[in-house]
């Protein structure tokens, strides 16, 4: 991205392009059409209207018919995919890791990152759907709220961590499923940003 590109964004444009970057950072995939126009109180017409100048301008691409389909163009590393995770198995080994590239904003300089590949409908309240690779940094240690993938005595899952009252558990993000208290929760990783499945 030239720095002749940078200039030719209007304050509107680059707030619209932070608010973007934030959210993606924050959640793991980008907001829609709506949640921009919400932000920022307009309607949806100018919410596009603001992206379509910004992809013209090279800060954007957006996938025609996904929904959040949009990504930012931005420099990205290289992690290693390991395997599958789904609700209440062990992980799923990959024989051969595979190398992916993901958006820098994910990783940051201290730490160790991994992908995994996402199978079942346990986060779908969260936007995390079947098919979806997940970035996760690895630690032992989580807070109340973390999305975090945790190893109990029924195996290996992709949850929100909840400590309340000295109560631990593991709630879904599926209205149809239940919270689960297990004897032991082994803490494996953090969850850090979503690339979503090709459709």
């Amino acid at each position: 991205m030239d720095v002749n590109n940078q200039m030719s964004l209007t304050p509107k444009q680059k707030g619209v392009l932070d608010f973007i970057n934030r959210f993606t950072v924050k959640f793991g995939y980008s907001p829609s059409l709506q949640e921009i126009a919400n932000h920022f109180k307009k309607s949806i017409s100018t919410a596009q209207h603001f992206i379509e100048e910004l992809e013209q301008k090279g800060y954007l691409r957006k996938k025609e018919n996904v929904a959040r389909g949009i990504s930012i163009e931005e420099s990205t590393k290289q992690i290693f995919k390991l395997g599958y995770i789904a609700a209440g198995d062990p992980i799923e080994p990959l024989e051969n890791p595979e190398p992916i590239d993901v958006p820098a904003s994910f990783i940051h300089p201290f730490g160790n990152y991994y992908a995994l590949e996402v199978k079942g409908d346990s986060m779908i309240d969260d936007n995390i759907l079947d098919g979806d690779t997940i970035v996760i940094k690895h630690q032992q240690t989580a807070q109340d709220g973390d999305r975090v993938v945790a190893v109990t005595e029924k195996g290996a899952t992709l949850k929100v961590f909840r400590n309340r009252n000295g109560q631990k558990y593991l709630e879904p993000r599926n209205k149809s499923m239940e919270a689960i208290y297990p004897k032991d929760i082994e803490i494996r990783g953090k969850f850090c940003g979503l690339i979503r499945r090709d459709n």
